[in-house]
């Protein structure tokens, strides 16, 4: 299938979501927007049937559910915020040589060769002193601002024999001239652009989280334009499509089951951070909203025992130059539907109950599956769901999005795969999914 709708409102997303932080922000706009109302972790939670709610924990990550009028359970869709990067480093400016460079370090296991000459910008977070207190603003300078320029052929004349990077010296964006104004300096008028009230200068800025990131557009491709490249598919594509069922899964009856679709960041770095898979953060929204309920230990962990999740982190496609890195039989293909992964070893969760959940659920969604495993000599990544299942031991099915070039600041994905995921999370969360038998589910 050619580009649709789904497809373009996916690019539009992550034109949107720079930064984790965007990601969440323009979650929680869209959530807003479909009546969902904020609820704070520092606050006492009042939850009602049909009502309709969000959470944030540190402006990163999101959790959104609905409360039906019985329920028996979770059902739960994760994916994650955060991209592979170059994040800013405190005092970043170089200046030698006539020349203003910024000092980064790299976020996640990024392929670092395609950073070099491409467009590139800066976004983040910025904490100030306003009136005596420390207010946070989100910030995105949006404009061509960097390039991280290669050496030339003719410097170095082994340079497509294979070179290593050493990201201290290789990977440093040229921002300017010597006495060009420094980031802080760009940011602050950024702001008062975006907001002319807003009167802090760079010295009030207390603390920052700023990335540089790949500002090239997402753009079709192929005959019928049937892929889509685009910075941050991974997990831009799998955290869209995992909203765009749960909301539309709204207008169909309600179920005996509370829908969640949560958002997690830092998956690149390991998960461990308070806003991570491995945190508590799921867990700790699912007991708040059984309390809420009259639920005490025991009748929570019984709704956590009749509870599903899917772990949505996009998959590796087979590379046509290089099929030999892919299992002889498990291969996948951009287009061709949602993945399952299998991993002896439970980086991914799936196992045999949890995979017939999903099949049945395709079918009901009419949509394709792939099935994804890696090479038994090359070890793959781990993912969302192993590590929150540590902190909510629910049974989980590991899915994705076909995908090339991951984790490179531009990947690539096959439009139909969008409107795939998105059915199959739409199926989800209205699915009835309640425990029968031991090992034994019903749909």
């Amino acid at each position: 299938m050619a580009e649709n709708e789904n497809s373009r409102r996916l690019a539009e997303f992550i034109q949107k979501s720079p930064t984790s932080y965007h990601l969440a922000e323009e979650t929680r706009r869209r959530l807003q927007a479909a009546g969902y109302e904020q609820l704070l972790e520092s606050s006492a939670w009042k939850l009602k049937a049909g009502g309709k709610y969000y959470v944030l924990r540190n402006a990163s990550a999101i959790a959104a559910f609905r409360i039906p009028e019985t329920a028996a359970g979770f059902m739960i869709m994760a994916s994650h915020a955060d991209s592979p990067v170059l994040k800013l480093k405190e005092n970043p400016e170089i200046r030698e040589h006539d020349c203003t460079r910024l000092n980064v370090e790299v976020y996640g296991g990024a392929l670092l060769a395609p950073w070099f000459d491409r467009p590139l910008s800066a976004a983040g977070r910025i904490f100030v002193r306003e009136e005596g207190q420390i207010a946070c603003r989100l910030v995105d300078l949006d404009r061509d601002l960097l390039v991280i320029p290669s050496l030339a052929i003719h410097m170095n004349r082994q340079a497509n024999d294979g070179f290593k990077l050493n990201p201290q010296k290789d990977l440093l964006p040229l921002l300017g001239p010597g006495d060009c104004p420094s980031i802080l300096q760009l940011v602050t008028e950024k702001c008062r652009q975006d907001q002319p009230e807003t009167a802090f200068r760079p010295e009030d800025i207390l603390g920052s989280d700023l990335y540089i990131y790949c500002r090239e557009r997402p753009f079709f491709w192929g005959p019928g334009n049937e892929y889509l490249s685009s910075p941050r598919l991974d997990d831009a594509a799998c955290a869209f499509s995992s909203l765009e069922g749960f909301l539309r899964a709204e207008k169909a009856s309600a179920g005996d089951h509370i829908p969640v679709h949560i958002v997690f960041d830092n998956e690149e770095v390991g998960s461990s951070t308070k806003q991570g898979a491995a945190s508590t953060f799921l867990k700790d929204t699912l007991r708040r909203i059984s309390a809420c309920l009259g639920c005490g230990e025991t009748e929570h962990l019984q709704l956590l025992a009749e509870s599903f999740m899917l772990s949505g982190d996009n998959a590796h496609a087979m590379h046509p130059n290089y099929p030999e890195k892919c299992d002889p039989v498990n291969r996948v293909r951009m287009g061709k539907g949602v993945v399952i992964k299998y991993s002896a070893n439970q980086k991914y969760t799936t196992d045999a109950m949890s995979a017939a959940v999903v099949r049945l659920l395709a079918e009901r969604a009419g949509i394709s599956l792939q099935v994804f495993s890696n090479r038994s000599d090359i070890p793959g990544g781990s993912t969302l769901g192993n590590l929150s299942g540590n902190q909510a031991a629910i049974p989980t099915a590991d899915i994705g999005i076909a995908q090339l070039a991951m984790h490179s600041p531009c990947e690539c994905i096959g439009c139909a795969d969008v409107d795939d995921m998105i059915a199959l999370a739409e199926t989800f969360f209205q699915a009835s999914l309640r425990e029968a038998a031991y090992g034994r589910y019903r749909i």
